[in-house]
């Protein structure tokens, strides 16, 4: 077994990301991170020593990699996992629902390596056709629910009033919140303060589908 696939492994266990765990041991991110990404395939022993102590676990190259199911990190629908949606919120658009998935802690280290925590990604099957370009109606977008507040400028999953939207927004100093769409055919427009805004997450993935 390979120090990186040790680490996803316990990390999976105690859904910690590289940025949580980086802070728990003292130690920066990057170095985390290129730990899990394969660029540093053997880190300092300082560094090893740290991770050992934090899980209360020495790494041993002889051990097998686990095959059990129970490995599987499961993903599921927005509304299922935290509620916020709430009854009487519009998806204008939207074709179908995408329930969950299941993933393996290595493919979650690879792809999702910057969030709040295991248990904050959900899925949101991306409805209507603003956004085409970035993705299509009815395919699956990998949210971080765990974001609330719109600290930098991204792709997120909100609502105004009970309307939901997935966009990208860019705040405007003394102005509001930009609403910008992929498809040009949309108007840009504007969150202002007096609006019943909520940012349910922000989107870290997106997956566009293409018909042959």
């Amino acid at each position: 077994m390979e120090f990186k696939e040790w680490l996803v492994e316990r990390m999976a266990k105690r859904e910690l990301n590289s940025a949580s765990l980086a802070e728990a041991i003292g130690e920066n991110q990057p170095t985390i991170y290129r730990i899990l990404s394969g660029e540093t395939k053997n880190p300092r022993l300082h560094i090893v020593k740290k991770l050992e102590s934090f899980f209360n676990e020495e790494f041993s190259s002889k051990k097998e990699v686990s095959t059990d199911s129970t490995n599987e990190i499961s993903i599921n629908q927005y509304h299922d996992v935290r509620g916020a949606m709430g009854q009487g919120l519009v998806l204008r658009g939207e074709s179908g629902q995408i329930t969950g998935w299941k993933v393996t802690p290595e493919w979650l280290s690879k792809n999702v390596p910057s969030n709040t925590g295991n248990k904050n990604l959900a899925i949101v099957t991306g409805f209507g056709d603003s956004m085409r370009g970035m993705f299509n109606s009815g395919d699956p977008l990998l949210v971080d629910s765990g974001v609330k507040s719109l600290d930098y400028d991204g792709v997120y999953f909100f609502r105004i009033g009970d309307e939901g939207f997935i966009k990208t927004l860019q705040r405007i100093p003394g102005e509001g919140i930009r609403v910008i769409s992929e498809n040009k055919k949309y108007e840009t427009w504007t969150i202002t303060s007096d609006m019943d805004f909520e940012v349910f997450g922000r989107v870290l993935k997106v997956w566009k589908s293409e018909e042959f």
